[in-house]
């Protein structure tokens, strides 16, 4: 027997099956057998069993066929997926959840107190009507091991009471922006002295504001208390505070008083005001410990990149620890032009190539799967906490995490499923992500890879290396479900998109690992940390060569229609770009396909056409075809378009009586 590889011991391992062992198809059963489905009588002893037994027996039959037909037909071991169905029964509670959480942040309080009560109580008769035809079944008589039935109804009540408390918890914030008196205080455009704690990282705007500076940063923050017009107010509330170089430095957990004017949030923004700064910060209270410390290790990792000379200054950092202060205006707006955007700050692959190197080093040391689990886990937990809670980098480590604990309790794969649960987990813990658009794209980014990822990967020949066609699937699937979205936010199209990030993305997990692992290296071993992080502003500089490199070429940004025509046509684009990959690698196909298209066409217009206009009647039969009426090739209509006279006259299209015959120049 051929013997297995080392990954395929990880895999092996990690699912519960024994290490390079896998499952033999079943011998084939004896026709004279007693228990064979095949031998005589067993019809009729089959058919005195219950539908049920009946239909769960001969799905068995079907299963275990097509798992030895898979074994047999396939030259290496056989695979569980691909007898696994796609799960989408999380699909609607994802979807409702999503946009109830979303409609709280347009709609007015009691609208929305009134559109979760609506929710509560469609549940209610959806469980009404799923006892009810439970209690109907009840009486059957419904043999052991038959599977239960599964219910939609119960499925639908079960999402519209995840809908019901999205949409209440999204009520509380709603209630902050349009009552209150920081809601009053917005609304008149009020100054105020502010007490806030920071939440998030600041983030540098690229535009200048009304204010006329040039370097302007946007905090994130949480109002404690506030004092305009002689009155102290204590209350809490979400504020995106606007500043100039002086709040680039502001951490998160840090107590600040600062003074300003108070504004309205935009429609759909999640904050309760906009804090137009218009002093310094100044600092009542450090951020806690735990808190302070990631800080530190991404400034003191911002400080060691900012040794290195070109890209690697500012784009090391920004792949590694999220921090995109240094970054060169020229090389972000390459990155832009070439949708690379997501590589310039931590996103859900990184969280991905952490949770993945941390499994396979805990499975090479041969830890248990309980251990490899926590440890995962743990480093995870700290890569989150080093980066900060960005959307994306949540919905990545929530997904990393449930997808690690299906793993260790041996049933792998569910992507889909896993992808609905971090959405209806992050959007329940934070209802301000529904209307995020980082958030959004991550998760159809993440939507392309599972749906699509996979059939694309099995397009490509055997000789393909599967790093290879993951390296071309990926990218792929992930470029068609989120150019849409971008359309919507930036309404061009990136000729080289697909191309670049195919080319990048060899360079990404180096920089990635890399780079991470040289983070812990810097306060406690410096000179251990400068051999990783040196080689990872290497493949960091080759990241921004290739930006800049198909950034420059002729036709890299091309105009795209706005609004909702853009989005339409993007994804009429991107369905037509899948389906020429796969006309491409199915020719044979392809060939089968044009050919009935044509047989069709021609089948329609030979049903459809109209008597007359020099068609005629097939031989075999009365209706019209595509045959043209036998001529001599003369013309029948001479158009003096260019003003030159004909050699000689021509015969009326219309006269009346036989056409006149005019012999041709030269006759006798």
């Amino acid at each position: 027997m051929e013997r297995a590889s080392r990954w395929q011991l990880y895999v092996d391992a990690a699912v519960s099956r024994t290490p390079g062992n896998h499952p033999a198809p079943e011998p084939a059963a004896d026709p004279q057998a007693p228990g064979d489905p095949r031998a005589p009588g067993h019809t009729q002893i089959l058919a005195e069993f219950p539908q049920g037994v009946r239909q769960r027996r001969r799905h068995l039959e079907v299963r275990g066929w097509l798992a030895s037909f898979a074994v047999r037909g396939r030259a290496g071991p056989a695979r569980e997926d691909t007898l696994r169905r796609t799960d989408v029964r999380l699909i609607p509670p994802a979807v409702l959840v999503w946009a109830t959480a979303a409609a709280g942040h347009y709609m007015h309080p009691a609208a929305l107190a009134a559109l979760c009560l609506t929710l509560v109580a469609c549940s209610a008769l959806l469980l009404l009507r799923a006892v009810s035809t439970a209690w109907v079944r009840r009486p059957g008589a419904r043999p052991p091991g038959a599977p239960a039935h599964r219910s939609f109804h119960a499925t639908m009540a079960g999402a519209l009471l995840l809908a019901a408390a999205a949409g209440g918890h999204g009520a509380a914030d709603s209630a902050r922006r349009h009552e209150g008196a920081v809601a009053g205080a917005a609304a008149a455009n009020t100054a105020v002295a502010v007490e806030v704690e920071i939440t998030g990282s600041p983030r540098q705007l690229r535009t200048p504001g009304r204010s006329g500076l040039a370097d302007r940063w946007a905090v994130p923050a949480t109002l404690i208390d506030m004092t305009f017009d002689s009155h102290r107010v204590q209350a809490q509330a979400r504020l995106l505070i606007l500043g100039g170089a002086d709040w680039e430095h502001a951490a998160p957990g840090q107590r600040i008083r600062t003074t300003g004017k108070l504004k309205p949030p935009a429609p759909g923004q999640p904050e309760a005001a906009v804090l137009s700064a218009s002093s310094a910060p100044l600092t009542l209270g450090a951020a806690a410990p735990w808190q302070r410390g990631p800080a530190e290790l991404r400034d003191r990792f911002t400080r060691a990149a900012g040794h290195f000379d070109g890209d690697a200054r500012g784009l090391l950092p920004g792949m590694v620890t999220g921090d995109t202060r240094l970054l060169d205006a020229e090389l972000d707006a390459a990155m832009k032009s070439v949708g690379m955007t997501h590589l310039t700050a931590v996103s859900g692959a990184n969280c991905s190539l952490v949770l993945g190197a941390l499994l396979l080093a805990a499975r090479s040391l041969r830890f248990s799967r309980a251990f490899a689990a926590v440890l995962c886990l743990t480093g995870l937990g700290l890569f989150v906490l080093m980066v900060g809670p960005e959307s994306s980098v949540l919905r990545a480590a929530v997904m990393g995490a449930i997808g690690l604990v299906a793993l260790a309790g041996g049933r792998p794969g569910r992507g889909l499923s896993f992808l609905c649960l971090a959405v209806i987990g992050l959007v329940l813990a934070q209802p301000g992500l529904s209307t995020s658009f980082g958030f959004l794209l991550s998760v159809l980014a993440t939507l392309g890879i599972v749906v699509t990822g996979r059939p694309i990967m099995a397009w490509f020949p055997a000789a393909v290396p599967r790093w290879l066609a993951a390296g071309l699937a990926v990218p792929l699937s992930a470029q068609a479900f989120c150019g849409p979205a971008v359309v919507l936010l930036q309404p061009q199209f990136s000729t080289y998109a697909l191309p670049a990030n195919m080319a990048a993305a060899v360079l990404v997990a180096p920089v990635t690992l890399l780079g991470t692992a040289a983070v812990p290296l810097m306060p406690l071993a410096p000179a251990l940390a400068a051999a990783p992080l040196g080689i990872a502003a290497a493949f960091a500089t080759g990241v921004g060569a290739i930006a800049r490199c198909f950034a420059g070429l002729p036709g890299a940004v091309l105009p795209w229609p706005e609004g909702a025509f853009g989005a339409a046509t993007m994804t009429l684009f991107s369905a037509c770009t899948l389906a020429a990959w796969w006309l491409t690698f199915h020719p044979a196909r392809t060939v089968a396909l044009a050919r009935a298209a044509h047989e069709r066409t021609v089948a329609l217009l030979n049903r459809f056409l109209p008597r007359g206009n020099g068609l005629r009647a097939p031989p075999g039969g009365s209706r019209p075809g595509l045959v043209h009426r036998p001529g001599r090739g003369r013309l029948r209509v001479c158009k003096q378009f260019s003003g030159r006279k004909p050699q000689w006259l021509l015969p009326r299209p219309h006269a009346h009586g036989p056409p006149r015959r005019t012999p041709p120049p030269g006759a006798t």
